[in-house]
């Protein structure tokens, strides 16, 4: 009797995805939360169950073999149609969704993130949360490479160039602002830059160099407290967002905020899903998100700072 071939599984297709796009079997069981053993075993499985080798083990990165450059178009499709299923089984609010998982800025962690998560756990009794946290070009990565389903995240200077693979729910614009110690100008002052590793400090840094200015800088943070808390105690003055004062805001009393004493500069944050795969859901998380930023972010900001006038807006 001839041996009886193996199932293909979603979970399966998953990993091999997952190898494939990391190119090691370590990153891939790091990224998915399991041991690589467990890949490993997926991996040989799916091979058996397909009649053929998908992965070159022997190569570092990890490559695709001829049949595995082919499975995995038929791969992304497979995983494409299996989340659009889950989406057209849930009902229009959402209440048969049984797993969320959602990318946050971490801008949004002291309340905008917890208020949403609360209002989706009432309407989800049923539904798991899975929530990563992090920058923002980072998230987006890892929803193009479904490793995400819904992400909130700064817009980047290459948004216009993502070949419609995702949807885009614009939610605020923020303008860059010049916060300095209380009472002191920032002429007399270095720079305390956010980090050009993150997508905000190379929007700062591209914006100085087009204004061509070489502002004198000791320091490079990636943390807002830090920053803030420099600026209060007299050691210069940054460049940052109504966002970020609002994470930090125990140190408004120390702090002047001002528009930029050059050219302006803003930002807009979005919330991006995959095009079409979860049909309505991304639309119906924005609205909800963009009445939570109005009352959470918007309103506090500007009746503290009323000159932001539109400046600060929900989208």
């Amino acid at each position: 009797m001839a041996e009886q071939q193996g199932r293909v599984t979603l979970w399966g297709i998953e990993v091999f995805l997952a190898v494939a796009e990391e190119g090691a079997i370590s990153a891939a069981a790091k990224r998915l939360g399991v041991s690589p053993s467990a890949i490993s075993q997926q991996l040989t499985g799916l091979e058996t169950a397909l009649a053929a080798v998908l992965l070159d083990r022997s190569a570092r990165p990890m490559r695709l073999t001829p049949a595995g450059a082919m499975f995995r178009r038929h791969a992304q499709t497979i995983l494409n149609a299996e989340a659009e299923a889950r989406a057209d089984l849930a009902v229009a609010d959402l209440s048969g969704l049984t797993t969320l998982r959602l990318g946050m800025i971490e801008d949004f962690d002291a309340e905008v993130t917890p208020s949403l998560l609360s209002a989706l756990a009432g309407e989800l009794k049923g539904c798991r949360f899975l929530l990563e946290t992090g920058a923002s070009h980072r998230l987006l990565d890892q929803l193009e490479s479904r490793s995400l389903d819904i992400v909130v995240a700064a817009d980047l200077d290459s948004d216009t160039a993502d070949q419609g693979w995702r949807e885009v729910h614009p939610l605020l614009a923020e303008p860059f602002l010049a916060i300095t110690p209380k009472g002191r100008s920032h002429t007399d002052l270095p720079l305390i830059q956010y980090t050009a590793r993150h997508v905000m400090g190379r929007q700062i840094a591209g914006h100085l160099a087009r204004q061509n200015l070489r502002l004198a800088h000791r320091f490079e943070l990636d943390s807002y407290h830090a920053i803030l808390a420099m600026v209060a105690g007299g050691q210069g003055w940054t460049i940052l967002t109504p966002l970020a004062l609002h994470h930090a805001a125990r140190f408004h009393g120390a702090i002047d905020v001002a528009p930029l004493p050059f050219e302006p500069l803003q930002r807009t944050l979005s919330l991006s899903a995959r095009e079409g795969v979860l049909r309505e859901m991304p639309r119906q998380i924005a609205g909800r998100l963009r009445g939570l930023i109005a009352a959470q972010i918007v309103a506090p900001a500007q009746a503290e700072w009323p000159w932001l006038g539109e400046s600060l807006r929900v989208l």
